[in-house]
């Protein structure tokens, strides 16, 4: 096999590590799911995993990554669809609460998350993936003059711990409007925002 080649299928094998144990730490917990059944899904060796991974946690964390970064990426599009820098906070909130509604989503990154790595190295995910977006978009309404003019750091604080808190919410409620009730109800607080 060329180096090429090589190079090909080890990115293979690390996609389905990630891809296999994306489903199984989803669909049942990180908890409930053992290293040999990861390995036996996605068709590779202990040795092939350990050759990517330090362990679970690590590739835990990896999917963690992953799934942070889709749920970053959702939310820049639906805030970059609209031109008026007040729409793009309120679509790219509504966006991160949309996602978090994803029983998968909430699963590995609110439930798992948190419990896996520690609320500390959780929480510097989290900043890196999601709150330098709401930063960033409060600091141009700040800017503008539509929020009135305050330090940003708190209102992002408040405003991502609001959310993940209300996509925990999410999580374990069962009614068909919750989602539609989350969303109008931060879009009430975030109203009260404006100068």
């Amino acid at each position: 096999m060329t180096h090429g080649g090589r190079a090909l299928q080890r990115e293979r094998t690390r996609q389905a590590l990630l891809r296999e144990g994306r489903r199984l730490f989803a669909a049942r917990g990180y908890g409930a799911v053992g290293l040999s059944e990861i390995v036996r899904a996605a068709g590779v060796t202990k040795g092939a995993l350990y050759h990517h991974f330090e362990g679970k946690s690590d590739l835990f964390r990896a999917v963690l990554e992953q799934v942070q970064q889709e749920v970053a990426r959702a939310v820049a599009a639906a805030a970059d669809a609209q031109d008026d820098p007040w729409a793009r906070l309120v679509a790219g909130c509504r966006a991160f609460l949309a996602a978090g509604a994803d029983p998968e989503i909430q699963q590995i990154m609110l439930v798992d998350g948190p419990a896996v790595l520690g609320w500390s190295e959780w929480r510097a995910l989290d900043e890196a993936a999601s709150a330098r977006h709401l930063a960033e978009a409060l600091t141009a309404l700040v800017e503008a003059g539509v929020i009135a003019p305050q330090p940003v750091p708190p209102l992002v604080h408040l405003l991502s711990g609001a959310m993940n808190e209300a996509a925990l919410w999410l999580a374990g409620s069962a009614g068909p409007g919750d989602l539609a009730d989350t969303q109008a109800a931060l879009e009430r607080m975030l109203e009260a925002l404006r100068g």
